[in-house]
């Protein structure tokens, strides 16, 4: 009888109510992939699907099936019905709130308001609140004016702060008022679509003009798309620090949720998502052409072939594709150089696609063994001039960030200080050592620290403490609640006496795994999985319960363990978190080896678990570094070389950026044997870059030396102009200085910042890395501040570890900034930071302007030809 009425209720709102998906055709093919999905989340059914068990509305009921029918597994792994109906509800609140609302097309707000993800975020209810939050206060606006409106908001709640690779939720991003720009581009993006505003996260994957990447917001607005810096407002629409950069880009892209008809260009469409090309709404592109032939010449179907721009001492894909039947794919991409990389049946081969090329040839012609030197240079697209908003408009827009810096500085304050962690934590330990480390964990959870004083204050008598803390991350501190962490340290284990304290705390007792969300999955598997407490068992169980599935995990937000679990199906990478969870959970030592991402447990040694049929255990050989005399600075990885091991017919590059044996030399690392690539570039000032790779093999117990020697470009430093030395300037305590006086008959770094920008932030994070090649040098440092960019909220000591003789001072009226612009003929406006190099006699042989990183390095650079 309740089936009955159940049915006979959704047929009434059938036939009474509009339908949400208009087009009968888009419609069915929803259906019909909402109920796949139906099938294969059969081990969450009560959790996803009981919530259509109850009446829902057409539209309601439609957009729901939507989001289920596409959205990425760890979605379906970890969040259940009503989260999701809740999403849908507020979404059509706002529709209808708006005015704007009735505006959106259908296509519009379903692929770019309704759907609850942005990105790899961790999923939460700020759809809900930032509604709320937001609704009277852009009342009455245009869409352009709240647009506006809704960034200036973010700005008084995050500011940019270089961070790790989990993405916070946009709450928890409240929370720590501060993020990377892939979570400040998150939350704005969250932000407009709580409101209505269509919004999509848009993403350099990498620079082809310096090293990083980089993340904004498009909004639809009054139908057209228009760009914004997250939480880094403007005055107008399509006006940003990065406009410049933007034109150098050789890639701009979105990924769009669901079955999307939009008018862009498509890098990959797949039956879940779309990955569209943003770039021509940047910078002029041209279409990359590639051909790809055999020995014989004949053309290659089916090739995988990337093309990629050379990034962090990588050549790094910005697009993928497979060749046709003769041979060929094509990309639009910007006006600068590209390295083709193509691969077939165990072959490859390479070749530069340059500005002006049109189709390229690349020949598969190299295979795993095949040893070789190679030299070549990657050219960016060339630097474009932009234009700049009048300046009463900036100066406005300036004094509202001021008023907004001072409104997240406040809540910043409260905060605990050194002092003020170490007051509470003096009433829980009287062992000075536990003071100390417990007060630093505690002034490392910034707006979280209530939870985690709470867990301190229950947990103050484990032994295990203190390395339980240290082995999560400084963001676990800032978002994770007490009672997540209570699952975990209070699990019970048969304690091994080999075991140091930290080694068990991080590879038995610790959540923090890989790159997912710290949850409380071990009570779970502690009494779910008890039949299953060896790594062999474990193996096995996953080998035979767990599909393995890399595509439909697109936006690669990893799935926690035990929503894999319940899943059953998880990518490789959430298969291998699974594992190092039910390891620890049944007491066995276990981690995602840190150089390659293998799961491994621990048996006497580490072992590799095999889940592919590979051996436990690799051959090993070791490489051994030395750095080159010639190299006027010392190689760091991942910034002037890397090591790239070859699988599935690709270089991988190994993660070795933290490893500490690498940051002198000579130095050595052990590595699985193989087949190897080692690249080594050189980055020039205009941004193209010098590169030099070798490729060779490993074996089994070989020691292999390689000298890494920095490719020297071609041209030398020029004196590009001349700074008058005894131009007085004024530091920030007020006093006068000549320029000289800061140079100690050495030189002097110069650089004109803009405090509250984002890349004037990543020189004042990039320098700390030289440090002590910068003292050592013992010339000057200083960042002056334009007074009209002078914000009462900034506190230069937010950013520590700077050189020893950094000084900080203000430019009056922009005085010296505007005598350098002239004598260097540049037409500079506000594209900071500007960073000069001066020598002793003023004359400037480096220059910088706008977004860049890898400053420090730079200077070090100068400074090493200079004393030469």
């Amino acid at each position: 009888m309740k089936r009955f009425l159940y049915l006979f209720t959704l047929l009434l709102f059938a036939c009474s109510e509009p339908h949400f998906l208009t087009d009968e055709g888009y419609r069915a093919r929803v259906h019909e992939q909402f109920e796949k999905r139906k099938i294969q989340a059969k081990g969450r059914n009560e959790q996803l699907f009981s919530v259509f068990d109850k009446p829902i509305d057409t539209k309601h009921r439609e957009a729901l099936e939507f989001l289920y029918a596409y959205m990425p597994l760890c979605d379906l792994a970890d969040y259940d019905g009503e989260f999701y109906l809740s999403q849908v509800k507020a979404a059509f609140a706002a529709r209808d709130f708006f005015p704007w609302g009735k505006t959106v097309p259908e296509e519009i707000f379903r692929h770019f308001v309704l759907v609850h993800r942005v990105n790899n975020e961790n999923l939460d209810t700020s759809r809900i609140v930032f509604f709320n939050e937001l609704k009277d206060r852009i009342k009455g606006m245009s869409m352009s004016e709240a647009a506006l409106e809704v960034n200036h908001w973010c700005h008084e709640k995050v500011t940019y702060r270089g961070t790790d690779g989990r993405t916070s939720a946009p709450l928890a991003l409240v929370r720590t008022s501060w993020g990377r720009c892939g979570e400040e581009s998150t939350f704005t993006a969250a932000a407009m679509r709580a409101v209505g505003i269509p919004a999509r996260q848009c993403y350099t994957p990498r620079w082809a003009h310096t090293d990083d990447n980089h993340a904004w917001v498009e909004v639809w607005i009054d139908g057209q798309w228009r760009y914004l810096g997250a939480c880094e407002p403007e005055a107008e629409l399509d006006v940003a620090w990065f406009t410049g950069p933007a034109k150098r880009a050789m890639m701009v892209h979105t990924n769009v949720f669901g079955r999307y008809g939009g008018p862009e260009e498509k890098n990959l469409e797949t039956p879940l998502y779309s990955k569209i090309n943003l770039l021509a709404n940047y910078a002029a592109t041209r279409i990359v052409g590639v051909k790809v032939i055999d020995a014989q010449s004949k053309a290659v179907e089916g090739a995988a072939v990337k093309f990629c721009v050379y990034n962090y001492a990588e050549f790094y894909p910005v697009a993928e594709a497979f060749t046709d039947a003769d041979g060929q794919a094509s990309i639009i991409s910007g006006k600068g150089d590209l390295l083709i990389h193509a691969n077939k049946d165990g072959l490859y081969g390479y070749a530069k696609s340059a500005a002006d090329d049109e189709e390229i040839t690349v020949t598969l012609n190299k295979q795993n063994g095949s040893i070789y030197e190679d030299k070549t240079e990657i050219v960016p697209p060339a630097e474009q001039k932009i234009s700049e908003l009048p300046a009463d408009k900036i100066a406005a827009n300036a004094r509202r960030l001021t008023c907004e810096d001072s409104m997240r500085n406040a809540y910043m304050k409260t905060f605990l200080d050194a002092e003020q962690a170490k007051e509470r934590i003096d009433k829980i330990f009287n062992d000075e050592a536990l003071k100390k480390a417990a007060s630093g964990y505690l002034e490392n959870a910034q707006g979280n620290w209530p939870e985690i004083l709470n867990f301190i204050s229950k947990h103050s008598s484990e032994p295990l403490l203190m390395p339980f803390l240290g082995a999560l991350s400084k963001k676990d501190l800032r978002d994770t609640p007490t009672e997540y962490l209570d699952d975990h340290i209070n699990a019970k284990y048969e304690a091994n006496e080999d075991f140091s304290d930290d080694f068990t705390a991080r590879y038995i007792l610790s959540p923090r795994i890989g790159t997912e969300l710290i949850r409380p999955w071990r009570s779970f598997f502690t009494s779910d999985v008890a039949a299953n407490r060896d790594a062999e068992s474990i193996i096995a169980f996953i080998k035979k319960n767990i599909k393995i599935d890399d595509s439909e995990n697109y936006y690669n937000c990893p799935l926690s363990p035990r929503g894999a679990y319940e899943l059953l199906t998880a990518n490789r990478y959430s298969r291998n978190i699974l594992f190092v969870a039910m390891c620890r959970s049944a007491g066995v030592a276990a981690r995602l080896e840190p150089a390659t991402g293998k799961p491994q447990y621990f048996k006497n040694q580490w072992l590799d678990a095999t889940f592919e049929n590979q051996k436990a255990t690799s051959p090993k050989g070791k490489i051994l570094f030395n750095s080159s005399k010639s190299n006027i600075l010392k190689p760091e990885y991942s910034i002037h070389f890397s090591l790239a091991r070859f699988e599935n017919g690709d270089f991988k590059t190994l993660d070795l950026e933290n490893d500490k044996r690498l940051k002198s030399f000579p130095c050595e690392t052990d590595l699985d044997t193989g087949y190897y690539r080692l690249i080594t570039g050189t980055r020039a000032n205009d941004g193209s870059v010098t590169i030099d790779m070798q490729c060779f093999t490993l074996t089994s117990d070989e020691t292999k030396n390689l000298t890494i020697t920095m490719p020297a470009p071609e041209g030398k430093l020029q004196v590009l102009g001349i700074i008058d030395m005894n131009t007085v300037v004024t530091l920030s305590d007020g006093s006068r200085k000549p320029l000289k006086d800061f140079s100690a008959g050495k030189g002097l770094m110069l650089c004109f910042a803009d405090p509250d920008r984002e890349p004037t932030k990543h020189v004042l994070q990039d320098l700390p890395a030289n440090r002590a090649e910068l003292d050592e040098w013992g010339g000057g440092i200083l960042f002056l501040v334009p007074s009209d960019k002078l914000s009462p909220g900034f506190e230069a000591s937010v950013f520590k570890n700077l050189p020893t003789r950094t000084s900080w001072g203000v430019d009056n009226e922009r005085e010296l900034l505007n005598a350098a612009s002239a004598t260097l003929q540049l037409d500079f406006k506000n594209n900071f930071p500007l960073t000069l190099f001066l020598t002793n006699a003023g004359g400037v042989v480096y220059i910088s302007e706008g977004y860049r990183i890898g400053i420090g390095g730079d200077i070090v650079k100068t400074i090493r030809t200079i004393e030469r």
